[in-house]
């Protein structure tokens, strides 16, 4: 039983149509390329107009016209107060210790010598415990004593200080001076 339907305007497909598929018409050449192009343009505009919009935006803000810019206010900023430096002083009622702290013999005697010359209390030269003591440093255990140590220091060449309970068990002494390997050599006699 065959059936009959009846003819539209659907029914007619004109001869140059080409189709591919059901309803499809091939793609036309170049097409691709259109949209890209535009997706492209539309990519530089945006981009330019955030590169114009930052500049701006830096611009108002460097001279202090910007929404980010901190009110100008007529009182002066609060300087910081200076803590006041501690000064060296000489103080011959302070026991020194001097310890040499390398391997080459007499640095306890001459820098000991040295501090008693400056008007230091010098009570014991000797040898440190350790020979590799690279930098003369004054050693101090009680805060006070920064500006002894100081003066202590100025005496010796290249020394440093440090605050330091290492040294608190030698007893009386208030400062340990600790020659290191940077301190001068000492001329030592002709025989």
């Amino acid at each position: 039983m065959a059936t009959s339907f009846q003819h539209d305007r659907f029914d007619e497909i004109p001869s140059n149509l080409q189709r591919v598929g059901a309803h499809r018409v091939p793609r036309k050449r170049g097409r691709g390329w259109v949209a890209f192009a535009w997706a492209a343009l539309a990519t530089v505009v945006l981009v330019g107009a955030g590169v114009v919009a930052l500049f701006v935006l830096n611009g108002n803000l460097a001279n202090g016209t910007g929404p980010a810019a901190s009110p100008q206010s007529s009182e002066p900023a609060p300087v910081e107060s200076e803590v006041p430096a501690v000064q060296p002083t000489v103080d011959p009622a302070l026991a020194v210790t001097v310890l040499n702290g390398t391997e080459r013999a007499g640095l306890a005697a001459a820098a000991g010598d040295t501090l008693a010359a400056a008007g230091w209390n010098v009570t014991t030269r000797s040898n440190a415990a350790t020979e590799d003591v690279a930098v003369s440093t004054v050693y101090y255990s009680d805060p006070s004593l920064e500006g002894a140590a100081l003066g202590a220091a100025l005496s010796i060449p290249g020394a440093g200080i440090a605050l330091s309970q290492d040294f608190v068990d030698l007893g009386e002494a208030s400062l340990v001076v600790v020659i290191g390997a940077n301190y001068p050599a000492i001329d030592e006699p002709a025989e």
